[in-house]
């Protein structure tokens, strides 16, 4: 039975607008001009390759189903109605294809590709003596990045974090945008009453602390719904769509107390474009103030949307990190950075060190926000005219 969460559909969106824009947008001009100034850039290309493989994985562990209960013969397990029962686990297609990592447990801590546990214990030996030493693990040499207190693979930890990263980049500025675009073109257009108005708006939200927003509204509406682990049939409707998602009121608050400074750009940007001549003379043949803006004013500030999407995201990925450390993130069940970091804290205190579930989530982190600010940094510099024609 498939099942599908209610951030699932932001990635879908955003591999959508990716596919639309390499099937259709690669035919205009402005669009090919700006590739092909990322073609020479060799460390764009390298970066692109790497966000490349970060979204795949994102994409496998976004597609799930649940599997239907079985009987010890085999049969599938009805109800008294005749209605199949499913499992309360719905596992992506990262989680199928990352089987080995997921099941492959050990008894506690285990050191990246060791043969033995961390920690000592009490061995009793064949002639019925007892010593100290360590024990060997179920599956030697079988964990990267060795294993977690409870003995999970902390590299199937990591990438189920992927996701998550993905969700909170992408999907807040989907939510950002829409914000941005209608209420700095219709400021910076039409100026006067509704330009000081909308400035008292961004400028009243921006002054109040956005983590004092975050963490009420996480409060209020976070602690309900869909929070990873195990899935309920009460939270699923049409036995498809679960909707009330944790990770969804997160992007929908960092969405809400994000979109000003964005605003701004474009409420100066359009400022500029009203007073050029194509937008004056599409005034005085009669065009109306919507058509101007959506012809004229919005094609024209896109280019500050894409350099705008493309550096929040990486700002955004730290932020769900903190969060999440803090204890107002995703839920614990969910794969994160943030809670893999949370649980380094008390681990970077013992005594020997454990410090690869801190290094798993660090160079991983490290590995899609680097290349996302280059990545930025490459398509600023195409769709600048006066770099792309020295």
């Amino acid at each position: 039975m498939p099942v599908i969460l209610a951030t699932d559909i932001i990635l879908l969106l955003l591999f959508a607008g990716l596919a639309y824009t390499v099937l259709f947008g690669r035919k205009h001009e402005s669009v090919q001009a700006v590739w092909a100034a990322l073609r020479k850039n060799r460390l764009a290309m390298v970066s692109l390759i790497i966000l490349a493989l970060y979204a795949s994985v994102g994409l496998l562990d976004s597609i799930r189903w649940r599997n239907p209960v079985t009987n010890d013969d085999g049969s599938i397990t009805l109800t008294e109605s005749g209605a199949t029962i499913y499992s309360g686990s719905a596992l992506s297609l990262l989680d199928r294809a990352a089987s080995g990592l997921r099941e492959r447990s050990e008894k506690t801590y285990s050191a990246p590709f060791a043969a033995k546990l961390f920690s000592k214990e009490s061995i009793e030996l064949a002639d019925g003596t007892t010593i100290r030493n360590y024990p060997k693990l179920s599956h030697p040499r079988s964990h990267p990045l060795g294993t977690d207190k409870v003995g999970s693979d902390v590299l199937y930890a990591a990438l189920k974090g992927v996701r998550t990263a993905l969700v909170i980049g992408s999907g807040t500025t989907l939510i950002i945008v829409p914000f941005a675009i209608l209420f700095g073109v219709i400021a910076g257009y039409y100026g006067g009453l509704v330009d000081d108005v909308i400035q008292y708006v961004y400028t009243t939200l921006s002054s109040i602390p956005g983590i004092l927003l975050i963490v009420a509204f996480m409060l209020l509406f976070g602690d309900s719904g869909y929070q990873g682990g195990l899935i309920s049939d009460a939270e699923v409707y049409l036995k498809l769509f679960v909707p009330n998602d944790r990770l969804f009121w997160l992007c929908l608050i960092l969405g809400i107390t994000s979109w000003t400074d964005l605003c701004r750009l474009i409420r100066g940007e359009t400022l500029k474009l009203r007073e050029m001549e194509y937008v004056q003379a599409a005034r005085a043949f009669g065009v109306a103030g919507p058509g101007i803006l959506w012809r004229h004013i919005v094609p024209n500030v896109m280019h500050l949307v894409l350099i705008t999407f493309v550096l929040q995201f990486s700002a955004l990925v730290l932020a769900e990190a903190v969060l999440s450390y803090i204890g107002i993130g995703v839920g614990a069940q969910m794969g994160s950075w943030g809670n893999m970091i949370n649980t380094a804290r008390l681990e970077l205190s013992r005594d020997p060190v454990v410090w690869w579930n801190l290094a798993a989530s660090f160079l991983f982190m490290f590995g899609l926000v680097l290349p996302a600010n280059i990545f930025g940094d490459a398509i600023r510099d195409a769709m600048d005219p006066r770099l792309r024609y020295k």
